[in-house]
């Protein structure tokens, strides 16, 4: 399996926005809590993780390339579950069905860090340190501020034995843990 370090090197090579490359360390980190939660094996869930959107500049405009781009890029790099939980990501437009915990999690994980990026964005320090589980867990349930089908996503974490409550939280203080990291 590619190191961290590897698949840091194959991101920089096909991501150049930088919100793209935060929101691929915060999908590592949140992926290697909910790995630990579930005593699954870290290290790929956290690199899965890290990888998941390493096709999104070249396919924004063609998503239904995306994932079938990814599966090119990596496969032989991870291990079949990694390759699959990132097509999954993407199920209405590649062949593979998303039934395993990693599949679901990611699923779950790549709608929620949009919710929270866009919380961060309304805070006036900009930071997720000014993010509470309170005002995390109301946003979730306003869909007036979250899509119906990115809230139905993340709900997709009460199939693997985590509740959204838990799940927010373990998302939250991951992102808390690396703020400094990825300077949000």
């Amino acid at each position: 399996m590619i190191s961290r370090e590897e698949a840091i090197e194959l991101l920089n090579k096909y991501l150049k926005d930088e919100e793209n490359l935060k929101k691929a360390v915060a999908a590592e980190a949140i992926m290697r809590r909910i790995a630990n939660r579930l005593n699954r094996d870290q290290e790929l869930w956290g690199i899965t993780g890290l990888l998941h959107n390493i096709d999104y500049e070249y396919t924004e405009e063609n998503p239904e390339e995306r994932g079938s781009l990814s599966y090119q890029l990596i496969t032989g790099l991870l291990p079949d579950a990694g390759v699959n939980a990132i097509m999954g990501t993407n199920y209405v437009y590649t062949e593979y069905v998303p039934v395993r915990s990693i599949d679901k999690a990611l699923i779950a994980i790549v709608s929620l860090i949009k919710l929270i990026f866009k919380i961060i964005k309304s805070t006036s320090s900009q930071k997720i340190s000014d993010v509470e589980l309170p005002v995390l867990y109301e946003k979730f349930k306003d869909t007036t501020y979250i899509e119906l089908s990115d809230q139905k996503k993340i709900g997709l974490i009460n199939d693997i034995g985590i509740n959204e409550q838990e799940f927010l939280k373990i998302s939250l203080d991951a992102l808390k843990e690396i703020s400094n990291e990825i300077d949000i």
